[in-house]
């Protein structure tokens, strides 16, 4: 069951820095417990959310221990199990934690790496439909054309929990 009170968000920009262009217009999104723990089958109802409001599920498993990126595609995290701690923006960025029914939503070109889990860690990641994603991990010869490809990717739609009145319809404006 989604929970419709989901007044503790974090939300930040992360700024371009030598390696990664993160991005400096949108905000990532944290949406603490998006979901209730309580629920039968989390998984399956994370996805089914982000399905019904235009984020098909593209893979079940954890977070890389790397820092990486997508330049054509956000991307949202729904945390099933367990709990991450994870970087954003690349080497000395922010470090959070999410547990189990938080939802992330990163940004096209914003770094993110698992730093530190919980042996049970499980999420469901998902794109907007119609943004193909791929993956950059800050080498050298990567940019100009990731800056480029990051500004062409259009606004999602819909919030991948909440649909065209979720929060990050009220930011990403």
């Amino acid at each position: 069951m989604i929970n419709g009170d989901t007044k503790q968000t974090l939300h930040f920009l992360c700024l371009e820095n030598e390696t990664f262009p993160n991005n400096g217009s949108l905000e990532l999104c944290i949406l603490k417990q998006a979901f209730f723990l309580g629920t039968a089958n989390l998984v399956e109802e994370i996805e089914h959310c982000f399905q019904k409001n235009g984020w098909p599920p593209a893979w079940r498993n954890g977070l890389y221990d790397m820092h990486h990126y997508h330049s054509t595609a956000h991307e949202a995290l729904g945390v099933y199990s367990g709990w991450v701690e994870a970087c954003f923006g690349g080497p000395g960025g922010r470090v959070v934690t999410a547990t189990a029914g938080d939802v992330i939503i990163i940004p096209a070109g914003v770094s993110h790496k698992n730093m530190n889990q919980s042996t049970d860690f499980k999420v469901v990641g998902a794109y907007p439909e119609g943004q193909p994603w791929n993956m950059k991990y800050g080498r050298p010869g990567e940019r100009p054309q990731v800056d480029e490809e990051i500004q062409q990717v259009a606004l999602p739609q819909a919030d991948p929990v909440g649909g065209t009145d979720g929060f990050l319809m009220k930011i990403w404006i």
